[in-house]
């Protein structure tokens, strides 16, 4: 779907820009967050952050414009917008029901990823000269219950074109999230080291392609920011550093690439102990992360609670979480 047909012979690689301008075009209206992104030939992951709290700041002005920009409007409110003293008390009760659904959509997983695959199978039928399915079904979802199960959840994705093979290191792993923020900080502190150029390159090329195809235009929103302090409000910024996640992320990748099922302890950066996952467990806990959970990841003690709140009598990953985390030994 995004890569080479061996089929036919062509090459859809440029579909990945789509999905990634996509991505952080709908995060430049919804009021949720990309933590992290991974675009691959057949699929794509991304990690989101939902703040309804920000929606809740936001007018009913706004909330009308940000909507319009995605879909059609709504007879009584385009009358309202344009004239909100000629709207009738029965009509401005049904406008602000309708406000409140955009409200609500507007900080939707479900409306968000509606939003990316509707879009980019249009794209590609379009582009094909057909018409039927693009995504085989609709996307599956994780509910990510702590800070430790952000940060696993992350690795993971950022990590998947070097754990798949697909690609040598992070600077190569392009349409990934890692290496935007690689690049961006290649640019704020400019060292000039030949991994960097070669990156720099790299994105410059993804640049070019999405000006060629017009996808420059669109507004993006910034990844989700790092801030190292330990008072960070998780709907402001991700709890750790920039500089220990690309340490991470780094570390776990070289060592899952040597093939090493365990790592020294010495070796995995304090982050990981910080948030409780046992440094012991953590390569074998992003090696299985795909598989080891379902519907939520976190702590035995989150994972129940979960569960309790959805009318679960149990989730899956709760045997895998008592041994990667500490709070849970």
């Amino acid at each position: 779907m995004c890569g080479e047909d061996y089929a036919t012979g062509e090459n859809y690689d440029h579909r990945k820009q789509w999905l990634v301008s996509r991505i952080r075009f709908l995060s430049y209206i919804y009021a949720i967050d990309i933590c992290a992104y991974a675009v691959l030939s057949n699929h794509y992951h991304v990690v989101l952050h939902v703040d309804q709290q920000r929606a809740d700041t936001w007018s009913d002005l706004e909330i009308v414009e940000r909507w319009m920009q995605l879909y059609k409007g709504n007879v009584l409110v385009d009358r309202w917008v344009a004239d909100p003293g000629s709207i009738d008390k029965a009509s401005l009760l049904k406008v602000q029901v309708c406000i409140k659904e955009w409200r609500e959509r507007l900080c939707s997983i479900s409306w968000f990823m509606r939003g990316v695959n509707e879009t980019i199978a249009r794209m590609a039928n379009e582009e094909e000269g057909c018409s039927g399915r693009f995504w085989e079904g609709r996307f599956k979802s994780q509910a990510l219950l702590d800070e430790a199960a952000v940060l696993s959840c992350m690795t993971y994705v950022d990590l998947n074109p070097v754990r798949a093979g697909m690609e040598k290191d992070l600077f190569a792993s392009d349409f990934t999230s890692i290496q935007q923020r690689l690049y961006d900080y290649s640019n704020e502190n400019k060292s000039g080291t030949k991994p960097e150029q070669g990156l720099n390159e790299r994105v410059t090329q993804q640049q070019k392609l999405k000006r060629k195809q017009g996808l420059d235009e669109l507004p993006e929103a910034p990844l989700m920011p790092f801030d190292g302090s330990s008072h960070t409000v998780i709907h402001t910024a991700l709890p750790f550093t920039r500089e220990d996640y690309f340490q991470l992320v780094d570390m776990t990748g070289r060592i899952l690439k040597e093939g090493k099922c365990r790592a020294i302890v010495d070796d995995i950066p304090g982050v990981v102990s910080r948030l409780g996952i046992e440094p012991d467990y953590w390569i074998q806990h992003i090696q299985n992360f795909g598989k080891s959970y379902s519907a939520c990841v976190g702590s035995v003690e989150a994972i129940a609670d979960y569960a309790d709140r959805s009318g679960k009598h149990w989730c899956k990953g709760v045997s895998h979480s008592m041994c990667c985390y500490r709070q849970a030994g």
